[in-house]
C-alpha cells in the first residue's frame, strides 16, 4: 500500500504539535511505512517552524523578568516541606525588606532621639528640680535623692554606651571545627545553635534576641546583658522621677491654670461718666491699667518643664516597664525572643505527638540569672549587676552545654 503525501506545508492547517507528533511517528516506525520524501518535508516544516519562532521572541530582559517571575512562583511550592509560614514570607517580603531597609537608615535618628530626650531630663533634674529639693526637703532626703539619683543616671550612661558599641557576637567566616546545626540560607555559612540572620545587620547574630532600633545594633550573646540592664534602670530612673515628683507636678499644673486665668483677664477698664469728672484718670487717658502680671516667664518655664519631665517619664516608664518584665520572664526561661516563638512551635508539634518539648537551654531560673549577668561569686551580684562592669558573658555563643547536671553550673 503506497503512501501519497500531496500537502503543501505553507498552505496547510497543521500547527507545530501535529508536525512534531508526524515526525515523532515517522521516527518510531522508521521507513516503514514513510517514505524518505516525507521525511524530509516534515523536516523542512519543523525547521521553517522553530525559525518563525526565534524571529516573534521578546526582549532578553522582558524573557528575564518573566523567568524570574516564574520561579519565584514555583517556589511557593518547590517541595513537601512548603507550609503558610513560607507562603506569608513570601508574599510580604517587599514589606518586611522596607521595614528593614527604614529601620537600617534611622538607627542614627533614634539613637540621637534617645540621648536628646534622656538628656533633657537631666538637666532638668539639675537645674530645675535640684534646687527645690535642696530648699525644701530634710538633709537625710537630699542625701538620698543625690546618691539614687546620681547612680541611676551612671547606670543608665554606662550601659546604653555599651549596649550600642559593643558587638553582639558574629560567627566565625572562616573554616573551623566549631559545632553547627545548620546553614544560612542568605550568608551560605554554618549557624551555630542559637544563633539567627539578622536581615538588618545582613550578618547572622550569636544568641540573636532582635534588633532593636533605638541602639542601632542587634541584641545577641555579648550585649544582651547591657541592652536588659539599660531597659532595667532606665524603669527605675523613670519610676523614680514619676512617683517623687507627683506632687510637684500637681502643683506646676495648678500654677499654669492660674497663669492662664490671670492672662486671660482684661489689661484695662474702661472709665466713663462721673469717673473722668472726679478725677479718677490723668487727663486724656480712658483706661485704669491693671497692674504687672505677679508671675515671670522663668516661673513659667520651670514649671512647664516640671510638666514636661513628669510625662515623658511616667509614659517611659509604663511602656519600657512591660517590656522590662517580659524579657526579664524570657530570661528566667532561658530563652530569647525568637527562641520564644520557636519553642512554642515545638510545644503545639510534640503535643500533636503525645510528647512533651522541654527547652534544652533552660538550666533553671537561678542558674539562668547567673548565667545572663555573668555572677560566679556572691560579691559580683553588688560589683557586676548593681555597678557598672564591662565583664565578658558566660561562654564563647558558639557552643552551649544542654539539659546539664541539676547542681549549679556557676557555684555561688
Amino acid at each position: 500500500m503506497k503512501f501519497r503525501c500531496q500537502t503543501n506545508f505553507k498552505k496547510s492547517n497543521l500547527t507545530g504539535s501535529h508536525v512534531q507528533h508526524l515526525v515523532c511517528a515517522c521516527g518510531r516506525y522508521k521507513m516503514r511505512w514513510c517514505p524518505s520524501p516525507v521525511l524530509h518535508l516534515l523536516r523542512c516544516a519543523r525547521l521553517q517552524l522553530y525559525t518563525r519562532r526565534g524571529r516573534n521572541r521578546l526582549p532578553l530582559w522582558i524573557r528575564e523578568k518573566w523567568a524570574y517571575v516564574r520561579l519565584l512562583v514555583q517556589s511557593l511550592y518547590f517541595n513537601s516541606l512548603t507550609d503558610s509560614d513560607v507562603v506569608f514570607d513570601s508574599i510580604f517580603e517587599p514589606v518586611f525588606w522596607t521595614v528593614d531597609y527604614v529601620t537600617r537608615w534611622f538607627g542614627l535618628v533614634f539613637v540621637f532621639l534617645v540621648v536628646i530626650l534622656v538628656s533633657s531630663c537631666v538637666v532638668i533634674a539639675y537645674v530645675v528640680l535640684l534646687p527645690l529639693v535642696l530648699n525644701t526637703y530634710s538633709p537625710a532626703w537630699i542625701v538620698w535623692h543625690l546618691c539614687y539619683g546620681n547612680w541611676i543616671i551612671i547606670m543608665i550612661g554606662f550601659h546604653y554606651y555599651k549596649a550600642t558599641k559593643t558587638s553582639p557576637g558574629f560567627p566565625p567566616t572562616e573554616k573551623n571545627d566549631s559545632p553547627f546545626v545548620s546553614v544560612c540560607k542568605k550568608c551560605i555559612m554554618p549557624k551555630p545553635a542559637r544563633t539567627h540572620h539578622c536581615g538588618i545587620c545582613n550578618r547572622c547574630i550569636l544568641k540573636m534576641d532582635h534588633h532593636c532600633p533605638w541602639l542601632n545594633n542587634c541584641v545577641g550573646h555579648s550585649n544582651h546583658r547591657y541592652f536588659f540592664s539599660f531597659c532595667l534602670f532606665m524603669t527605675l530612673g523613670c519610676v523614680y522621677c514619676s512617683i517623687s515628683g507627683r506632687n510637684l507636678f500637681l502643683d506646676a499644673y495648678n500654677a499654669l491654670e492660674r497663669f492662664k486665668h490671670l492672662d486671660m483677664e482684661k489689661p484695662g477698664i474702661p472709665v466713663t461718666g462721673m469717673g473722668i469728672l472726679i478725677g479718677l484718670l490723668p487727663p486724656g487717658q480712658t483706661n485704669y491699667q491693671t497692674s504687672a502680671p505677679v508671675y515671670t516667664f522663668k516661673e513659667k518655664m520651670i514649671n512647664k518643664s516640671i510638666i514636661y519631665m513628669w510625662v515623658l517619664t511616667s509614659t517611659v516608664g509604663v511602656a519600657l516597664g512591660a517590656l522590662t518584665i517580659w524579657h526579664a520572664v524570657l530570661i528566667s526561661r532561658g530563652e530569647t525572643s525568637i527562641e520564644r516563638h520557636i519553642n512554642s512551635k515545638e510545644k503545639k508539634r510534640m503535643a500533636k505527638r503525645g510528647k512533651v518539648y522541654r527547652n534544652p537551654f533552660n538550666y533553671g531560673r537561678l542558674n539562668n540569672w547567673k548565667i545572663f549577668f555573668g555572677v560566679e561569686k556572691r560579691s559580683h551580684w553588688v560589683t557586676r549587676v548593681l555597678l557598672p562592669s564591662g565583664h565578658a558573658p558566660y561562654g564563647d555563643g558558639l557552643t552551649w552545654d544542654v539539659f546539664p547536671v541539676k547542681k549549679d553550673l556557676i557555684p555561688v
